[in-house]
Formats: C-alpha cells, sequence, structure tokens
C-alpha cells in the first residue's frame, strides 16, 4: 500500500506544479497591467514604474516564477490587486460560506442518493427503477445553472415562500447581531443560541444546497445500484436468503455494506467537483462565498486572487482524490 499512495502522491505534486505553472505564465501573458491597477486608474507613470519594481515585474519571467513558487511553498498567495490584502486572508473569509454549502450538498447527496439507489436495485426492471433511472441521468445531465435559475424561478417567483439568494434576509441583518467567530456561521449562530439567524440561513441554504446536490446525488445512486445488482448474485447473499433472513436485512446490512467500496470513492471524487461547481451557482444565488470572490475577481482582473482560487481548487481536488485512492488502495486487488 506504501508504494501505490506514494506513487499517487508523486503524481499529484506533478499535477500541482502543472497548475501552478500554467497558471502563472497565462496570467503574464494576458495582456493587462497588473502594476497599473495596484497603483489605480489616475496613478503618473511613475507611481506605475515604483508598482512594478514593488510587485517584482521589473524581474526577469523566470525569477518571478521561483520567487512565486517559494511564496507558495510558505502559504502566501501573494496579494489582491484590488484590495491589496493578502489573497490567503480573503480565501479564509470566503472560504467558510463556501464549505457549508459543500457539506449540505454532500448530506444530500449520500442521505437520498444511497436509498434511491438501494430501491432501484431491489427493484430492478420495475417502475421504480425506471424512475431513479432516469432522474439519475438526468441529475447528472443538466447544467447546474439552469438548475438554479429554474428554481429560483419556480420557488421564488411563482410559489414565493423561498429566498431568491444571499446568506441572510436583509431585516435579519439590521435586527440582530449576527456572530462572527469561526466564520461557519451555522455553526456561529448554533454555539451562541442565534436560532433565528440559524433557521433563516438553513431557509437561504436550500435552493444553492438542492442545485448543488444533484449532480452528486445522480452519482451516488447510479453507483449504488450497480455495485448493489453485481453484489446480490453472489453466493453469501444467496445462502443468507436461503437461511429465511428478511429481504431489507440481507439488502441493508449485507448487500450495502460490501457496495459501500465504489459508492465512498465516487463521493470523494464529486467533493472535489462539487466545490469547484458551487463557484457558479455561488454567483446564481449571490452566496457569499468563493463563487463570489472569484467573479469579482474576473471582472477586475484582479490576477493574484485569480490564481489564488485557481490554486486552491487544485489542492482540493489533488487531496481529494488522494484519499479516494487511499479508499481503493484498502483492496489488495488494485494494489500495485
Amino acid at each position: 500500500m506504501r508504494s501505490f499512495i506514494l506513487k499517487r502522491l508523486g503524481l499529484g505534486v506533478l499535477v500541482l506544479l502543472g497548475v501552478i505553472t500554467v497558471t502563472f505564465f497565462i496570467t503574464r501573458v494576458i495582456p493587462s497591467d497588473p502594476a497599473a491597477k495596484w497603483v489605480g486608474p489616475r496613478a503618473t507613470p511613475q507611481q506605475i514604474e515604483a508598482a512594478r519594481v514593488e510587485l517584482g515585474l521589473d524581474q526577469p519571467l523566470f525569477i518571478q516564477f521561483g520567487k512565486y513558487v517559494t511564496d507558495l511553498s510558505q502559504g502566501d498567495f501573494g496579494k489582491s490587486l484590488r484590495s491589496h490584502q493578502p489573497v490567503a486572508e480573503e480565501l479564509k473569509a470566503y472560504l467558510p460560506a463556501t464549505i457549508e454549502l459543500v457539506v449540505l450538498s454532500t448530506i444530500i447527496a449520500i442521505f437520498v442518493g444511497i436509498p434511491l439507489g438501494v430501491l432501484s436495485a431491489r427493484r430492478k426492471d420495475q417502475l421504480v427503477d425506471h424512475f431513479s433511472r432516469i432522474f439519475s441521468v438526468g441529475a447528472v445531465s443538466l447544467p447546474t445553472f439552469w438548475v438554479g435559475l429554474f428554481l429560483q424561478l419556480l420557488f421564488y417567483r411563482h410559489l414565493g415562500f423561498l429566498p431568491l439568494g444571499d446568506q441572510l434576509s436583509t431585516d435579519i441583518k439590521l435586527l440582530y447581531e449576527v456572530p462572527h467567530i469561526t466564520g461557519f456561521l451555522l455553526f456561529d449562530s448554533f454555539i451562541t443560541g442565534n436560532f433565528v439567524i440559524l433557521q433563516d440561513v438553513l431557509i437561504h441554504m436550500i435552493l444553492p444546497g438542492i442545485t448543488i446536490a444533484l449532480y452528486p446525488l445522480g452519482l451516488v445512486a447510479r453507483m449504488t445500484r450497480s455495485a448493489l445488482l453485481e453484489i446480490l448474485n453472489e453466493d453469501y447473499i444467496s445462502a443468507a436468503r436461503s437461511y429465511g433472513l428478511p429481504e431489507g436485512l440481507v439488502l441493508w446490512k449485507y448487500a450495502l455494506k460490501n457496495s459501500l467500496g465504489p459508492t465512498v470513492t465516487v463521493v470523494t471524487l464529486s467533493i472535489g467537483y462539487t466545490l469547484v461547481n458551487t463557484f457558479l451557482i455561488e454567483a446564481i444565488f449571490s452566496w457569499p462565498g468563493i463563487g463570489s470572490y472569484i467573479s469579482s475577481a474576473v471582472i477586475s482582473l484582479d490576477y493574484p486572487a485569480i490564481m489564488g482560487v485557481t490554486i486552491f481548487s487544485a489542492i482540493a481536488y489533488v487531496f481529494l482524490n488522494l484519499v479516494a485512492d487511499f479508499i481503493i488502495a484498502l483492496d489488495p486487488r488494485v494494489r500495485t
């Protein structure tokens, strides 16, 4: 197992180096002047030249790249051209709201997708199975931005009982003191006893949470069904049935337990996709997370912020792939 994990770890490091290299040189090729954005629109040529020296843009490109990699190894993503604040600190401020959405969507995917896959496998080729497969394919295939806009149109415009977006209602922001302890608003409002804020946040999370959860939900349901159908033909399942054990006990205790390996792997990998996919959904629902941060950075061509979010996403993806590889490596048949 050690050689298997070390090999995957080495590949992950190579992927990160590739992402860092490509991201860095693309931002240097795009026609724009970071120094001018650093000092503002009314800067004099002398101020712009001083900013180029301050930002190290007067040095050769490979020296800039070497310094950037060195700073990254110390957790320094550079400074935002808009706010002049460290990008790492801004990511810490915006990240909790994104993590809350990712965790909620993962919970929905697991607690809806697995039972749906089990029910589909149990009723193979019946109406429930057909519905489950159509739903799973649709959940994976539909563009998430279209789903988000459709849910806004349905539940806000026509039904009128769910908010359009944002993390809190305007009246809640005005009438209550919003707690800031860990940055995770759900946790902070719970430990401080602000249950009005807690309820309002949960209501605002429904639409974006469901939108983001659709893709991993479809994957989990399909993978659970496929793995179960394969296991239900095993001899030990037939033996358990011959002993007269209830079908539900055979299905949920024996079959499902041995089919969770592929499902857990899919869930782990889908979290990485969900983390990146949430950026677009946050922009649609005005959610104050990384998605809103990167949207503002793209509009203003804030290259350090764009690079920081890109590299952070790559790190998260590589880490989750390593977790999935570790889960796979628990099966000795796949070790090399």
